[in-house]
């Protein structure tokens, strides 16, 4: 019987092993940031305006703390997390869905630049100081949960891929053991999500309120 190694070690040893698919994934997703940053630069005068418009409405409702409840905030934040990484995982089982996963990060990738290319854009150091607020508190953690379901679920297809159409060895792991691990990280990644959702939901308003009446002046 094969020894089980330590959680410590079997991390160190699929970092080792799949080290230049994280390096992949992260660059992709950077590139996604970069390219959200550019949408921004390439928006024309009327389309930041109208932004900018409704971005002072959400102003507003927040200094009045017409926001939704915490609670609200939670469930919304953590569903629309899950959905988006189990799509994600699912789509590594699938096989055939590893492009569309490549994209989903991307577009993650995308939608964070452009929040933050445009704050800054707009509203300067005021902005920057916005957004250290909003949005890099929760991402955080779910950037490191969306790389790694990203990475590992590209992992995991490669690995069924050589089950299926590779002689088998006897260096092939069984098919259960492999999936059992891979709804282990799902799990673990759910937790991220759960983290990275309550500090959205309880205490970015807080910090945002503050930032906000500090921006309003």
């Amino acid at each position: 019987m094969r020894r089980q190694l330590p959680i410590s070690a079997m991390i160190k040893k699929h970092l080792k092993e799949h080290s230049s698919i994280y390096l992949f994934v992260f660059v992709l997703f950077l590139m996604g940031v970069i390219f959200g940053a550019i949408i921004v630069n390439s928006m024309n005068l009327s389309q930041k305006e109208d932004l900018y418009y409704y971005l002072n409405r959400f102003f507003g409702q927040v200094a009045e703390g017409k926001v939704a409840s915490s609670t609200d905030m939670f469930q919304q934040s953590f569903f629309h997390n899950l959905k988006y990484l189990g799509l994600m995982w699912i789509l590594g089982i699938s096989i055939i869905g590893l492009p569309v996963i490549l994209v989903m990060l991307f577009i993650k990738g995308m939608v964070v630049g452009f929040t933050v290319g445009f704050l800054v854009n707009q509203l300067g150091l005021k902005g920057f100081l916005l957004s250290f607020v909003t949005v890099l508190p929760q991402n955080v953690l779910l950037i490191p949960a969306f790389i790694i379901m990203c990475s590992v679920a590209i992992a995991f297809t490669l690995k069924i891929i050589r089950q299926l159409f590779v002689k088998k060895t006897s260096n092939l792991e069984a098919p259960f053991s492999l999936f059992m691990r891979y709804v282990t990280v799902f799990l673990f990644i759910g937790v991220l999500a759960i983290v990275a959702s309550g500090f959205e939901a309880y205490a970015s308003p807080f910090l945002m309120k503050n930032v906000v009446e500090f921006v309003s002046k």
